[in-house]
């Protein structure tokens, strides 16, 4: 088995959009909430509420710590077995 030539300079952005558009066509992220029960009474629910990127102005090096913890508990839940919905 040979894998195909890959760019020696790849382009990014682009890649990356193209990775989120077939995501969106294929519904890859809904899917991986929908595959998740909810559970009885929500048992197996884990709610993130994600509040405004910047409630205190511009971006700033301190923004960075709470968009972590935005992405890593949510994907941390979900690697937990939790159904994940953000909100």
């Amino acid at each position: 088995m040979t894998y195909p030539k890959v760019d020696p300079q790849p382009n990014f952005p682009a890649v990356e959009n193209e990775t989120l558009a077939f995501w969106a066509s294929d519904g890859t992220f809904q899917a991986s909430i929908d595959q998740r029960d909810a559970g009885t009474n929500g048992a197996n629910e884990y709610v993130f509420y994600d509040g405004p990127p910047f409630a205190n102005g511009l971006p700033h090096y301190g923004h960075l710590l709470t968009g972590f913890v935005k992405d890593a508990v949510p994907r941390y839940q979900t690697m937990q077995g939790k159904r994940v919905e953000r909100r």
